[in-house]
């Protein structure tokens, strides 16, 4: 039996774009006594929308979604709607997905793999303040924070140390033509390591790459 918060059932959102999954898990969480789940959403937008709208107490996430993915949904749910916990289940283990959604505010990240109990304990520990990951993801964050790093050097794990300069460069405001000049790269180059800031960063557009690297400390 779930421990109620208020006196009532834990309020859940499922965010999944793919639907067999997103139905199966709502059914099936929604079938344990003591939680209720009043939305599912296909992609990150409709996640963060449910989030203001219904105000639950979880939301369990996954990262690779259309329109708004589950890392930035997340970034969006701390900032707007502080009270939701986020849960992050996924395939993905990398340390960069890892770390992201650590950063972006999850309490919980739980492979897909993790089985009903898991998933279950995860939303109730998230949902009364505590936070939850899997036991090899929780020794690699722990080593990760125990190593110390601030400032922009703890950011980003994901990109090469290359990938670190140009974006730097790119927060700074330089055009590709003047960070080639500055690194001494090809213009060719310049683009190709933009491109995979990018794509590891998981935004549509420059604009979006240095908002998220002057939050980090980038830039300066």
């Amino acid at each position: 039996m779930i421990e109620p918060v208020d006196d009532g059932p834990l309020r859940l959102v499922v965010a999944d774009d793919h639907p067999v999954y997103r139905d199966g898990l709502a059914m099936l969480l929604g079938s344990v006594a003591g939680l209720t789940v009043v939305g599912t959403a296909a992609d990150g937008a409709e996640a963060v929308a449910l989030a203001r709208e219904e105000q639950p107490d979880v939301i369990v996430m996954d990262v690779q979604m259309p329109v708004l993915d589950g890392i930035e949904a997340t970034r969006r749910i701390a900032a707007e709607s502080p009270s939701v916990g986020v849960v992050v289940l996924t395939m993905s283990e990398d340390d960069g997905t890892v770390f992201a959604a650590v950063r972006a505010g999850a309490r919980g990240y739980l492979l897909k793999g993790a089985d009903q109990e898991e998933v279950v304990r995860a939303i109730t520990t998230v949902a009364n303040g505590g936070a939850v990951f899997g036991a090899a993801l929780a020794r690699r964050i722990a080593e990760f924070f125990a190593a110390g790093p601030t400032g922009p050097e703890a950011a980003f794990p994901q990109l090469t140390a290359r990938e670190r300069e140009v974006l730097d460069l790119v927060a700074a405001g330089r055009s590709n033509a003047q960070i080639a000049a500055t690194l001494y790269l090809s213009p060719k180059t310049v683009r190709n390591n933009v491109s995979n800031v990018l794509t590891k960063l998981q935004v549509t557009d420059r604009s979006q790459a240095i908002v998220r690297a002057r939050e980090a400390g980038f830039g300066r």
